[in-house]
């Protein structure tokens, strides 16, 4: 069944690079969201239990599924497996959340249809199923103790068989999916809480130079205030961390939607965890020179809770989900081109990068 094809209204159009796309079929903040081929997932969002295709082509919506009824959603993950070899199907893993669930999705494309028909005459397909071990043992991610509401997970190592997860308060645990066991638990060198924060991989970018046969496995991590650039090194099972400076506008704040691309990481919007002050900044931190931005260009409005993520030939970022300044749930979905984010800086952008040094030189002044 196709779903939302109206379009937005003329006034919604366009705000400078930004274009809007038809409506989300479910309205829904904390959404999840994986890219596949022409597609993006949508799996779910704050007790939203329904799942949809997005088709980057096609401009349309179809339904795929939905949690099991007694999954109640709140700040879950998803993310997608890369470890089977099928060209017919992707895994997805989702879990966590504040009600913890630990469930497996074979995907295969709603939009082709003969393909669909033919793999659930065999395969549970497109639905969301028990996570089980070699012994049909169902496995569940996350100890009682552990808070995983705003959750945050990457997945990486040699086989693509290790799933990183920082929660709060300053966890990260590194889980084996082959041996459905815990390698590792992790204590963050930081002093605030985490959640709802920025985690990903630097091999998750496009242009990285990293094998994936690399033994150790680099990640960036940004929250309010903190940021971390964590190693892990596959063989001895050990963490190793360096601190990274904050621009003074992002610290207050996390719940930003941010992607990784081209060597930078961008983040829009956020919002802090007390007060309903979403923002409508665009941030980029270059990892190579380990530089921050503030751009000129914003969102169209403030928003927070909302997600990012490329599309599969990572031309343009998508925006989906969120929440407006007054705190309501916006069933928005907006996309920008990226080379619009690599451009030469403006006068004003040149001016606050200066501003900026001399914030953190006075700041070394006055800790000395």
């Amino acid at each position: 069944m196709d779903l939302s094809k109206s379009k937005p209204k003329e006034s919604e159009i366009t705000n400078s690079c930004f274009q809007f796309l038809p409506r989300l079929p479910a309205i829904s903040r904390n959404p999840q969201c994986v890219a596949h081929g022409h597609e993006i997932l949508i799996c779910g969002g704050y007790q939203k239990n329904q799942c949809y295709s997005y088709h980057t082509l096609k401009n349309q919506y179809k339904y795929i599924c939905s949690y099991p009824s007694a999954i109640v959603l709140q700040a879950h993950c998803v993310v997608k497996c890369m470890n089977n070899s099928s060209a017919d199907y992707i895994t997805l893993l989702s879990f966590g959340g504040k009600f913890k669930h630990t469930l497996i999705m074979k995907y295969v494309s709603v939009w082709d249809n003969e393909n669909v028909i033919e793999l659930e005459n065999t395969k549970c397909v497109n639905e969301w199923l028990p996570f089980i071990d070699n012994h049909n043992q169902r496995i569940c991610i996350g100890r009682k103790q552990d808070n995983f509401e705003g959750v945050r997970a990457v997945i990486g190592g040699t086989e693509n068989h290790l799933l990183f997860i920082t929660y709060s308060p300053r966890n990260i645990d590194v889980f084996n999916l082959k041996r459905f066991q815990y390698v590792n638990y992790g204590i963050l060198p930081i002093e605030e809480r985490i959640s709802f924060h920025c985690f990903l991989s630097k091999s998750g970018d496009v242009l990285t130079t990293m094998k994936t046969n690399e033994k150790n496995i680099e990640m960036l991590l940004f929250c309010r205030s903190t940021g971390l650039s964590i190693e892990y090194n596959e063989e001895g099972r050990a963490f190793q961390f360096q601190k990274l400076q904050i621009c003074t506008a992002l610290r207050p704040l996390n719940r930003y939607a941010y992607v990784y691309v081209n060597g930078c990481i961008f983040l829009f919007g956020g919002n802090t965890d007390f007060e309903m002050h979403p923002s409508n900044e665009v941030h980029k931190y270059s990892v190579i020179k380990n530089k921050w931005m503030k751009f000129e260009q914003t969102l169209p409005s403030p928003l927070s809770d909302c997600v990012g993520i490329l599309s599969g030939d990572s031309t343009f970022l998508h925006i989906i989900g969120g929440q407006d300044k007054k705190g309501d749930i916006v069933p928005l979905q907006m996309k920008t081109n990226i080379s619009e984010w690599m451009k030469e800086q403006t006068k004003m952008e040149q001016l606050w990068i200066k501003e900026e040094e001399e914030k953190k030189k006075l700041k070394k002044i006055t800790m000395n």
